[in-house]
C-alpha cells in the first residue's frame, strides 16, 4: 500500500475546510479522518497537524477572521471553528515526561517524532489536503489493510505513557481489529493493574464506546480471558452481553452503551457502577431500570416506562424480540383526559380527583388505548356519570 493517495470523501469538501488548509498552509490531515476514509467508513472529526507553534495557529486564524479556541493549548491544540463546523488543529509534539495519566509535551517540526508518540500504527497515518499524498513512518497502512492493531514500538513503554491505551487497544480491536496483537495482548494483560491510576470517567468513557464496537462481544470475552475487568469491573460473564447484542441484531436496533453496561454487570451491581463511573442522573436511573424483569403488555409498558427503558428492558429479559420492535415502532399516545374533565363530573377538587384519574388511565392502558369516546365513557363509569353534580351527593 505504499505511495498510497487519501480517496476522496465527503468530509474533504466540508464549507471552510480548504480556506482552513490555505490560511495555516503546512498542514496535513492525521489520524481518525484518514484511517476511517481508507476503511470507507464515515468520518465524524476531522483533525490537522501543523508544524505551526499554536500561538502562531492562533494568530493566522484570527487574521483570517476563523474563531480560535484555546481547547488545549497547553498540549499543542487549538480549535477553529469554520462554517461546517469545529477542526482541531494540533502542533506537531513530543513527550517530555509521562507518568500514565498525562504528559508534558514540547513541539517539533519533526513530522516522525510527533508519529511516534501516537498510540497505534493505524492512526499516525498522515495526508497532505492538496495531493492526498499519505506518509506512513510505521507500517499503518499494511496493518490496517490487515485488520492488525499495534502499538507503535514498544507497547509497555506505550502503555506507560498512558495507561488508558490498554482499554483503547480493546476497543480497536473490537472496532478494527481481526485477531489480537500477540505483544500488544500481553503488554496489556500484564499491565491491566494500572488501570487503577485513571479517573472512572476516563475509564467510563472508554468502556462505553468498546460495548458498541462492531466486535464487542468476542472482545469482551477476550478481557474476560485475560482479567482485564478485574481492576475495574465486576463482570463475571459476556453471555449476557451476547444475548442482547444478538437481540439487538435481530430486531434491527442499534447498539447501545447504558444497555449493554447493564447487560454486562451483575444485575445487583448497576446502582453501584452508575455511581461509580458518574453516569448521569438520567443514565443511571436508565442502568437501573433496564434490569428490572418487564411485566404485561408491550405497549403498557412503553407508555409507563417510556421507549427507551422499554426497549431495554424487553432485550435483557425473556420477552420475545417482536416485542422490541413493537416497542421500537409505536409511539404513545397522550392521555386524553384532564383533572378538569373529572371535576366536571361532579367530585369536588382534592386527592379523590387524583385518584379517580388514575382509576380511568388505567382502564384506558387495560383496554388497549382506546379513542377519547371510550375515555369519557370509562369516566362516566367511573366518575359517577356526566351529570353528576356536587349537590346530588
Amino acid at each position: 500500500m505504499d505511495g498510497m493517495i487519501l480517496p476522496d470523501a465527503e468530509w474533504r469538501h466540508r464549507a471552510g475546510l480548504d480556506g482552513l488548509v490555505r490560511v495555516l498552509g503546512d498542514v496535513r490531515f492525521v489520524g481518525g479522518c484518514v484511517r476511517d476514509t481508507l476503511l470507507g467508513i464515515p468520518v465524524s472529526d476531522v483533525d490537522l497537524a501543523t508544524s505551526l507553534a499554536p500561538e502562531t495557529v492562533v494568530q493566522y486564524l484570527k487574521e483570517a477572521g476563523i474563531t480560535a479556541v484555546p481547547t488545549g493549548i497547553a498540549h499543542g491544540t487549538v480549535t477553529a471553528v469554520i462554517e461546517s463546523g469545529p477542526v482541531e488543529v494540533t502542533t506537531l509534539r513530543r513527550d517530555v515526561s509521562t507518568d500514565g495519566r498525562r504528559a508534558t509535551v514540547s513541539f517539533t517540526d519533526d513530522w516522525r517524532e510527533d508519529a511516534a508518540r501516537r498510540d497505534f500504527t493505524m492512526n499516525a497515518l498522515y495526508a497532505d489536503p492538496a495531493t492526498g499524498e499519505i506518509t506512513d513512518y510505521f507500517g499503518g497502512l499494511a496493518d490496517l489493510e490487515a485488520r492488525h492493531v499495534r502499538f507503535i514500538g514498544d507497547p509497555y513503554q506505550r502503555i506507560a505513557e498512558d495507561h488508558l491505551r490498554i482499554l483503547r487497544f480493546f476497543r480497536f480491536l473490537a472496532r478494527f481489529g481481526d485477531e489480537p496483537d500477540g505483544a500488544a495482548l500481553k503488554a496489556c494483560s500484564d499491565r491491566a493493574n494500572d488501570l487503577m491510576a485513571l479517573s472512572r470517567e476516563r475509564i467510563r468513557d472508554e468502556l462505553l464506546k468498546l460495548l458498541v464496537a462492531k466486535d464487542a462481544v468476542r472482545v469482551v470475552r477476550l478481557m474476560l480471558e485475560h482479567r482485564m475487568f478485574a481492576p475495574v469491573l465486576a463482570v463475571r460473564s459476556a453471555d449476557r452481553l451476547a444475548y442482547v447484542a444478538a437481540r439487538e441484531e435481530e430486531a434491527g436496533i442499534a447498539p447501545d452503551p447504558i444497555r449493554r453496561l447493564a447487560a454486562l454487570v451483575p444485575s445487583e451491581d448497576v446502582e453501584a457502577v452508575g455511581a461509580r463511573f458518574k453516569l448521569s442522573n438520567l443514565q443511571r436511573r436508565r442502568l437501573s431500570a433496564a434490569v428490572i424483569p418487564p411485566e404485561g403488555d408491550t405497549r403498557a409498558l412503553v407508555y409507563r416506562a417510556g421507549q427507551e427503558s422499554a426497549i431495554d428492558r424487553i432485550l435483557l429479559s425473556d420477552y420475545s424480540v417482536r416485542d422490541a420492535v413493537t416497542a421500537a415502532s409505536w409511539e404513545a399516545p397522550r392521555f386524553p383526559l384532564s383533572g378538569g374533565a373529572i371535576l366536571a363530573r361532579g367530585i369536588k377538587a382534592g386527592p379523590e380527583v387524583a385518584r379517580l384519574l388514575r382509576q380511568v388511565e388505567d382502564r384506558w392502558i387495560a383496554e388497549g388505548f382506546p379513542d377519547a369516546a371510550r375515555v369519557d365513557q370509562i369516566a362516566d363509569e367511573i366518575a359517577g356519570g356526566p351529570l353528576r353534580s356536587i349537590s346530588s351527593e
